[in-house]
């Protein structure tokens, strides 16, 4: 195998506020995927983890407490392979993605948002969690395919 084939995939998702969408696509992809990827997230605005995030990854058998919320920066963009938003405002302010770096971009709800009760707001967390996890398993598999077809 050469270098290239060994190397790791740098996957960096982002959203707005590097709270929870983005927290957990990065939970997801580390618990998901193998040692050949390299997984992070970053918000445009960055807040901090919202212990909801932690509270329904925990439920999904994901531990994501010792992961932190990061400021986007143009370098976490030029090393990553795969820059992917996870919402419109990410999508619109993120810096220019150069050439080489793919970006795509997923339009995911925002769970935090104003419920009537506490119980529809967990089915929302869980809801957006779902969503994200599926994502995940598909982009892993997309990723191993084409890995697999250009060795």
């Amino acid at each position: 195998m050469s270098d290239t084939d060994t190397a790791a995939v740098k996957i960096l998702f982002v959203c707005t506020g590097n709270s929870c969408r983005s927290q957990m696509a990065e939970g997801f992809a580390r618990a998901m995927a193998d040692e050949t990827y390299q997984v992070s997230s970053a918000g445009t605005m960055p807040i901090g983890i919202l212990p909801e995030t932690i509270r329904t990854m925990a439920a999904a058998g994901v531990d994501i407490s010792g992961q932190s919320s990061k400021k986007l920066t143009e370098d976490m963009i030029r090393r990553a392979d795969y820059v992917i938003t996870l919402c419109g405002h990410a999508r619109d302010h993120c810096p220019a993605i150069p050439s080489g770096v793919v970006h795509r971009h997923w339009e995911v709800d925002n769970p935090d948002r104003a419920y009537f009760s506490d119980e529809a707001r967990r089915q929302g967390f869980a809801r957006v969690r779902d969503d994200i996890r599926n994502r995940i398993r598909a982009l892993l598999a997309e990723l191993s395919h084409r890995r697999r077809e250009m060795s």
